[in-house]
């Protein structure tokens, strides 16, 4: 139970609970236990720290606002959705609490939902790093009555004689069971009888409004009763498969892609067995000795925020203008707090295409040697491609504009102390190189540790960890 680990696995595992290790860090936590690191990564995500956004005039009532006034009020929300974005950015990078923040991200995408409403995005996401290490049914209950979820599953408009379906299947399909695991369509309209009244109140506190709930009998995954909507979640959460769904997901983020049946079906009964404990599933994933297998290290594509946060951490990357970080997400198809739809954002080598391959391999350059790219607000999604190519040749001289971003290089270059090429590279890349990036490399000049760096970063290797 006191098995060291060396630098490499040390890293593997930094990587997969947050976004990679300092060398001081890494010289650090060397000297102790697998079973001490990790128990520090929990002692040091104990405590959670919230996301705070001042809205100020976002709490006035649009109906008493005049039509400029409201003008100005959707401009100043599309604001707040940017330095909500960006705040969220700036803890990824700076926080102590990283396995709670790597968790956060992890369940911002299960629970994904796509609003323009920073207050009950801001609150959906305090809400989930609340219970990121917590019990996974508090966190669904919370989240199934936050006001974001309301909303963008339309249970506002789910009354009696009326229901709406939307919440009642994606609980099903997305949040608990999988897709077609166990349930029926019946049992989803059903279940939506069950979640009528459901609502919140201006200040974002749920409301159960008696007069729109169904209170008639309801029978759901072959329970019968005169079910309300915390009776359908409670059900849910009595069924294996929810345990093993959320085990299998959560696999697939933290140790890999391919699925192990045998370890899924312990882990499930672990995850069970600890009424969803999540604290205790992702302890004994990373206590495992499979965790470190060669099969696992190196084999996950980073995702956007993980390339970006990843990058900007051990170089305390600072840009000038938070429209840049929004503009590289979007590059990279990634907007926190902006999923693509209710079923997030799929990861995987979904992450990598002709376009998005090319900024990433620059990304390092760019950010941290004042590479230049083209950049423009793309508010521009219903143009005709003859409009988009006259924007084009309109802005192509007007939009090279520098990533302003400054990297304290001498705190890192004073980290590495005399490393060596072979410890350099072992420290930057994770995957085992291939025969082609090993060629690149032989041919680098070692001599400016700062241009091997960046040379490094730029290789395909580094997309994965």
């Amino acid at each position: 139970m006191n098995t060291p680990l060396s630098d490499k696995l040390i890293q593997h595992l930094y990587w997969r609970t947050g976004f990679g290790i300092s060398l001081s860090k890494l010289k650090s936590v060397r000297k102790l236990s697998k079973n001490q690191i990790v128990d520090r990564l929990f002692s040091e995500s104990n405590q959670e720290t919230p996301l705070f956004i001042d809205f100020g005039v976002l709490f006035k009532n649009p109906r008493n606002l005049s039509r400029e006034e409201r003008k100005q009020l959707k401009k100043l929300r599309n604001q707040k959705m940017l330095e909500l974005n960006s705040s969220w950015i700036k803890q990824l990078t700076e926080t102590k609490q990283v396995l709670r923040e790597k968790m956060t991200l992890f369940f911002h995408n299960h629970f994904a939902v796509r609003l323009r409403t920073p207050r009950a995005s801001l609150q959906l996401n305090n809400l989930i790093r609340k219970h990121a290490l917590g019990n996974f049914g508090d966190m669904l209950m919370e989240v199934s009555k936050s006001p974001a979820m309301l909303l963008f599953l339309n249970n506002r408009q789910n009354r009696k004689d009326k229901p709406n379906e939307n919440f009642a299947r994606e609980v099903m399909e997305l949040f608990t069971l999988g897709r077609d695991n166990g349930y029926t369509e019946n049992d989803i309209k059903e279940a939506a009888r069950a979640f009528t009244g459901w609502n919140f109140t201006k200040d974002g506190g749920f409301v159960f409004r008696k007069s729109q709930h169904d209170f008639g009998s309801k029978t759901v995954l072959g329970k019968t009763g005169n079910f309300t909507g915390e009776d359908i979640i409670k059900i849910l959460l009595e069924q294996r498969q929810t345990a093993k769904y959320l085990t299998e997901k959560i696999y697939r983020y933290f140790v890999n892609e391919k699925i192990d049946p045998l370890k899924i079906d312990e882990l499930t009964n672990i995850f069970y067995g600890a009424n969803y404990n999540l604290e205790t599933l992702m302890r004994k994933i990373f206590l495992s000795d499979w965790f470190y297998a060669p099969e696992n290290i190196g084999v996950k594509i980073k995702s956007p925020i993980e390339l970006i946060v990843g990058l900007s951490k051990p170089l305390q990357v600072i840009y000038k203008d938070p429209k840049v970080l929004l503009y590289l997400q979007r590059k990279l198809n990634q907007i926190l707090f902006l999923p693509p739809n209710v079923a997030g954002w799929p990861g995987g080598r979904s992450w990598i295409d002709s376009s998005t391959l090319m900024l990433r391999l620059k990304l390092a350059s760019v950010t941290l040697n004042k590479g230049v790219i083209e950049w423009h607000d793309q508010n521009d999604m219903g143009i005709t491609t003859m409009m988009r190519q006259k924007l084009y040749k309109k802005i192509k001289s007007q939009t090279e504009k520098k990533v302003k971003a400054a990297s304290n290089w001498q705190y890192f270059l004073t980290s590495l102390e005399q490393m060596n090429k072979e410890e350099l590279i072992d420290f930057i890349i994770q995957p085992k190189l291939s025969e082609g990036a090993s060629i690149v490399i032989a041919e680098l000049d070692t001599k400016n540790t700062k241009n091997f760096v960046i040379e490094l970063m730029s290789l395909p290797e580094y997309q994965l960890c």
